[in-house]
């Protein structure tokens, strides 16, 4: 039997997915031209980019390990300071295949396809079953909990520029939060919301000077990016 935090860390990758899957689905079509939290990216980049994610998803879920687990939920993220540019050829690769689509519908289809069989598939997975992906092995209960905050993130970078559309799950904010102070060695200002820390500590957006003294110390080592 899979452990309780493990079983939720799972429940809470799909209500984190499904509410960004819900918040792509009710954009009006004109919001796929505007800019993204993403350096670079427009929305419908990004949304072009999570349709990679749900495909590594599956991917991964269905890639069984032997081994030991090498990496957690935390330790899953390589961290660096420096901020995308948006330049990486990668990044650059998936600005041509979102251009492809050409029609926003196209891009929802296929985000709500693949999407929801990702989410079909982390719900069937055994939490505690072994997985291999980018040569590291996780469980797959510490594989799905490392995504709630790619998805948590990337829900904010959706809606960067969008102020009518849905933010993230409050209890997405709080998880992923509270790996990044995990990440980070350190904790947030109580002060800073869940989403400013995210923000702020991942280099989405600078932090105020207020916020640099609250901060101390942990101003100097930000941003802590995620890869």
């Amino acid at each position: 039997m899979a452990a309780p935090h493990y079983r939720a860390h799972v429940d809470l990758f799909a209500r984190s997915w499904a509410a960004l899957r819900r918040t792509v689905a009710e954009l009006p079509d004109e919001d796929f031209a505007q800019p993204s939290g993403c350096a670079g990216w427009l929305v419908r980049d990004l949304v072009c980019h999570l349709v990679i994610d749900a495909q590594d998803v599956l991917i991964t879920l269905v890639t069984p390990a032997e081994s030991e687990p090498t990496r957690d939920a935390v330790t899953y993220w390589e961290v660096s300071g420096t901020p995308p540019t948006g330049d990486d050829p990668l990044d650059a690769l998936v600005v041509r295949l979102a251009a492809a689509y050409e029609e926003p519908r196209l891009l929802k289809f296929h985000l709500d396809d693949v999407g929801s069989a990702a989410g079909r598939a982390a719900g069937l997975a055994d939490p505690g079953l072994r997985v291999g992906t980018r040569g590291e092995v996780l469980t797959a209960g510490d594989y799905l909990s490392a995504y709630v905050l790619e998805w948590t993130l990337h829900h904010l970078d959706l809606v960067a520029h969008l102020p009518d559309a849905a933010q993230p799950p409050a209890e997405g904010l709080a998880r992923s939060r509270e790996m990044l102070e995990k990440i980070a060695g350190a904790a947030f200002p109580a002060s800073f919301s869940d989403r400013d820390a995210l923000l702020v500590g991942t280099g989405r957006r600078a932090p105020t000077e207020a916020e640099k003294a609250e901060l101390g110390e942990l101003a100097g080592k930000l941003p802590f990016v995620l890869g």
